[in-house]
C-alpha cells in the first residue's frame, strides 16, 4: 500500500533526480512474413509492424499523463531479420531495412531493432546475405539497428564472424562518414544475446518469444547518485543495501508501467529490463555514482570494485520488484551516452583497457566508444574477440559498439544528438593482432560450459 510519503519520494525522484522509463518496447515476430521474393518480404513487414505497434506510442503517452512517469523511448524489436528473411540476397536485405524504416516512421518511434544474425556456430545463407547488407542499410536508414551475436558460452567464440565486424564496421564508418560515422552507433556485436531485450541497438524479439509481446527498459542513475549522497560516509554493507533498497523502487516502476501497457495493448507482459541506462544529462550518469563512493575520478584504482558492487547490488533489489526480470538487467557504462564517463576519457582518467576491465563485472560491454577514423580493420576485430572472449569465459552477455569516427583522431570530439550524446575519441593501442584474427574457425567453449 503506498503512503504520501512513497508518493513524494517518487515525484522528487522524477522532478530532481532524472528518473524515468527509459523504453516501452514492443517485441514483434515476423516468422509468418517469410517470403522468398524481397518485395512481397518488405510489404508484409510493413503491414504487420504498422498493424501491431498502431498504437504502441499512444498508449506510452497515455500512460504518462495517468501517472506522470515519464516514458522517454518507444520502440519496436523484430525476429533476427536474417532468420525471417532466410532467402533473400543483399539487396533483399537491405529492401527489408527500408521496410522497416518506413514502418518506424509510420508507428512514430525512435528506433527499431532487429536487423540482426546469429552466427555464433556458422553462417547460414541468409546470415551472409544480412552481413554484406549491414553497411549500406545502416547508412540508408535512420531508425534501423543492427546487431550480430558473435559468440556463446556453449558454442564459444565463431572467429571467422569476429573477422568479418571489422571490415562491416570499417565500411558503415564510411557511408556514414558526414554524420560522425553514426551508422556504427546502431551496430552492436553480442556474446550471448538476450532474446527480450529492450534497449538499441542490440534488441531484437528472439524465436522463443510470443506473437508479439511488452517489454520494459527502466533507468534512474540520478535517483541511486542522490540516495548515496544522503548516506554519506557509510561502510559497504549498509551502501549496498541503500542501493538495493533504490533499485527496487526504480524496478517497481517499471513493473507498473510494463503492466500498464501490456492490459492496454492487449498484448503479454515480457520482461521488466532493471538496467541503470545514463543520459548526457546532468546529474544522470554511473560514472557520477562510482564518484560518490569515493573515487576522486571514475577510472581510478578501485572503479572496478565500486562498479561490482553496484551492479549486484541493483540486480539483487531490482529482481525483488518485477515478476519478470529479463534483458540486459545491470549498470551501462557507454562512453558517449555519461557525461560522467565523457569528462573521465576527457581528463585522461579513464583508458578503453580500464573501460574493458570494468565490462568483466556489468552490463554491456565496451560501448557507444568513439575511436580514430583510421583504426585497421584487423584492431577492431581484436578489441571485438577480447571483449567478447570475457563474455564467453564469465557466462555473461557482452557487446562492442565502437564508432571509428572518419577523419577523426585522439582528443578530437564526435557528437551523435539526442541520447546518443557526445564523445572524445579514444586512443589505443594500435599493435596488430591481424595474424592471430586470421586463424579463423572457432575458439572451443570453455569448460564450465559442459553442464549438461
Amino acid at each position: 500500500m503506498l503512503n504520501t510519503n512513497d508518493i513524494l519520494e517518487t515525484i522528487h525522484m522524477i522532478e530532481d533526480e532524472n528518473l524515468d522509463i527509459r523504453t516501452i518496447t514492443m517485441g514483434i515476430s515476423l516468422l509468418d512474413c517469410a517470403s522468398d521474393d524481397a518485395d512481397r518480404f518488405a510489404d508484409k513487414i510493413y503491414d504487420k509492424i504498422t498493424r501491431k505497434a498502431e498504437k504502441l506510442v499512444e498508449t506510452g503517452e497515455e500512460i504518462e499523463k495517468t501517472y506522470g512517469i515519464p516514458i522517454v523511448n518507444k520502440r519496436v524489436s523484430v525476429t533476427p531479420i536474417a532468420i525471417a528473411g532466410g532467402a533473400l540476397t543483399a539487396d533483399g536485405f537491405v529492401k527489408a531495412a527500408k521496410a522497416l524504416d518506413r514502418a518506424a516512421e509510420t508507428v512514430g518511434i525512435n528506433f527499431i531493432g532487429g536487423f540482426s544474425a546469429l552466427v555464433h556456430k556458422g553462417f547460414t545463407v541468409g546470415d551472409r546475405g544480412l552481413l554484406a547488407a549491414i553497411p549500406q542499410a545502416l547508412a540508408e536508414t535512420g531508425k534501423v539497428c543492427s546487431s550480430v551475436n558473435v559468440a556463446s558460452t556453449k558454442a564459444g567464440i565463431n572467429m571467422d564472424a569476429v573477422a568479418m565486424m571489422g571490415d562491416i564496421i570499417k565500411e558503415t564508418a564510411f557511408l556514414t562518414k558526414d554524420a560522425d560515422s553514426i551508422g556504427c552507433a546502431k551496430f552492436v556485436v553480442f556474446t550471448n544475446v538476450p532474446e527480450d531485450n529492450p534497449f538499441m541497438a542490440g534488441a531484437f524479439h528472439g524465436v522463443g518469444e510470443p506473437d508479439t509481446v511488452i517489454n520494459v527498459g527502466v533507468s534512474g542513475p540520478g535517483v541511486v547518485s542522490s540516495a548515496i549522497k544522503r548516506a554519506g560516509d557509510c561502510d559497504f554493507s549498509t551502501l549496498a543495501d541503500i542501493i538495493k533498497k533504490t533499485a527496487f523502487k526504480i524496478t517497481r516502476m517499471g513493473q507498473l508501467v510494463a503492466y500498464e501497457a501490456s492490459k492496454r495493448l492487449d498484448m503479454p507482459f515480457g520482461i521488466v529490463d532493471l538496467s541503470l541506462a545514463p543520459t548526457p544529462a546532468i546529474g544522470d550518469s554511473v560514472a557520477h555514482i562510482l564518484e560518490r563512493m569515493g573515487l576522486e575520478r571514475c577510472g581510478a584504482h578501485g572503479t572496478t570494485a565500486a562498479l561490482a558492487l553496484l551492479n549486484d547490488a541493483v540486480k539483487k533489489g531490482g529482481v525483488m520488484a518485477s515478476s519478470h526480470v529479463g534483458g540486459l538487467s545491470g549498470a551501462f557504462i557507454p562512453v558517449s551516452e555519461d557525461q560522467g564517463m565523457i569528462d573521465a576519457v576527457t581528463c585522461g582518467s579513464l583508458s578503453l583497457e580500464k573501460l574493458e576491465a570494468m565490462t568483466a563485472v556489468c552490463s554491456v560491454g565496451l560501448d557507444m566508444i568513439a575511436i580514430p577514423g583510421d583504426t585497421p580493420a584487423d584492431v577492431i576485430c581484436g578489441i571485438i574477440a577480447d571483449e567478447i572472449s570475457i563474455g564467453v569465459v564469465n557466462t555473461k552477455t557482452t557487446a562492442v559498439r565502437v564508432i571509428p569516427a572518419y577523419g577523426k583522431k585522439p582528443g578530437d570530439m564526435v557528437s551523435f544528438g539526442g541520447l546518443l550524446g557526445y564523445a572524445p575519441v579514444m586512443k589505443i593501442n594500435e599493435m596488430s593482432p591481424a595474424a592471430f584474427i586470421a586463424r579463423g574457425g572457432r575458439i572451443p567453449a570453455p569448460i564450465h560450459s559442459l553442464k549438461n
